[in-house]
């Protein structure tokens, strides 16, 4: 769950790096995109790094759910009959009760986010606009709803992510002491820095900061 969990995190943070640069213009934002499908030229063939990453993303994708799955099942048999008493949960919030749901709603967004900006199926400039064509006419004005949604995943995003790092940090012991509340205030932190930077570039298209 960690190790899949940290390889997301890693993704998470490029895929964020490299959407800002549509701030930088029409340019900037098509060369970020040619170069994920030449990198590793040319010791390797074109898009053949790209394909070992999205390879990689994918199965870290389906273990974490596996992993997810499975914990939650040797919970369950770990203590089949409930306690008499009610107890808070040690791990408890709003972030935990939307866990499984979330992701429920982040998968179904990474299937149209796929559809619409990476093969072009439900975009209005389809698969022959460019990367930064497909990108405005995505979140364009009209179509709030594509951004309603985008709004909507990636603070579940950030929900799951918060939850997942700080359910790390305990995991692993780090969280006692004086570093309880610094490594909880890094868990939301980050969290907080991805959901901003991923919604900046949206609610840019959808208010014409990005044209």
């Amino acid at each position: 769950m960690a190790v899949t969990g940290a390889i997301l995190v890693l993704f998470l943070v490029g895929h964020m790096t490299g959407n800002l640069k549509a701030f930088f213009g029409a340019d900037s934002f098509n060369e970020y995109a040619s170069f994920l499908r030449t990198m590793g030229e040319p010791l390797l063939p074109g898009r053949v790094a790209l394909t070992i990453v999205e390879v990689v993303l994918g199965v870290a994708i389906i273990l974490h759910m596996w992993s997810a799955i499975s914990l939650a099942r040797r919970a369950g048999k770990a203590r089949p009959v409930r306690y008499a008493a009610r107890r808070k949960a040690q791990a408890s919030g709003y972030a935990v009760h939307t866990m499984r749901y979330g992701g429920v709603v982040i998968l179904l967004f990474v299937i149209y986010h796929l559809l619409d900006l990476t093969f072009g199926t439900v975009n209005p400039a389809g698969w022959d606009g460019t990367p930064y064509e497909r990108l405005v006419a995505s979140f364009a004005p009209e179509r709030w709803w594509v951004t309603a949604f985008y709004v909507v995943a990636v603070l579940m995003v950030g929900l799951h992510l918060r939850h997942g790092l700080w359910s790390a940090f305990q995991t692993l012991g780090l969280a006692s002491g004086r570093s309880y509340r610094p490594l909880k205030l890094t868990a939301a932190g980050v969290s907080a820095v991805l959901v901003l930077g991923f919604l900046t570039v949206p609610v840019a298209v959808m208010i014409g900061v990005i044209k």
